[in-house]
């Protein structure tokens, strides 16, 4: 499996799936969440509702998959990151679930190609560093490596940029 880390637009990769940072609502927010559902269109959101009608929300660390719409992607996996509370909160260990979930969701929908946000460290403030070592060792790690031929982090800063092509 490769590691790819580039700086950029994550709704433009063609890929077989890309990774939402979602909020419970699976309903759109603002950040990526935002710009996925925007650029995607309709089609999204759609398929979102039914989940959330089928299973009501999704919890944090958990993923679910979605078409793309009108992405370059075939689908999009919405995982939600926990919200950084000081780390009592098991907030490494639920990030954590989010990068070992998303995987597995690719997997079992045959996508061998998967790129990923940095997630949680906008909005919910997770501390970009430590995310960022959490992200690179589950990715590494992941059990099922042979199933996936490359994994794109897509970091919308120059900050994670440089922390993510320091740990690769």
């Amino acid at each position: 499996m490769k590691i790819e880390i580039i700086k950029g637009d994550i709704t433009k990769i063609e890929v077989d799936a890309i990774v939402n940072a979602a909020n419970t609502s699976l309903l759109g927010g603002g950040g990526v969440d935002g710009a996925i559902h925007g650029a995607g269109g309709p089609e999204i959101l759609e398929d979102c509702q039914k989940i959330r009608n089928a299973q009501g929300k999704c919890k944090v660390g958990n993923a679910v998959i979605t078409r793309a719409g009108k992405l370059p992607a075939k689908h999009v996996i919405h995982t939600v990151g926990p919200h950084w509370n000081g780390g009592s909160n098991k907030e490494s260990i639920k990030l954590e679930s989010c990068y070992e979930k998303s995987i597995e969701l690719a997997i079992e929908n045959n996508c061998r190609t998967i790129a990923f946000p940095c997630i949680s460290t906008g909005i919910y403030r997770f501390p970009k560093e430590q995310a960022a070592e959490i992200a690179v060792k589950t990715i590494k790690l992941h059990k099922n490596q042979d199933a996936i031929d490359r994994i794109i982090i897509v970091c919308f800063d120059d900050e994670n940029y440089q922390l993510y092509q320091q740990l690769i």
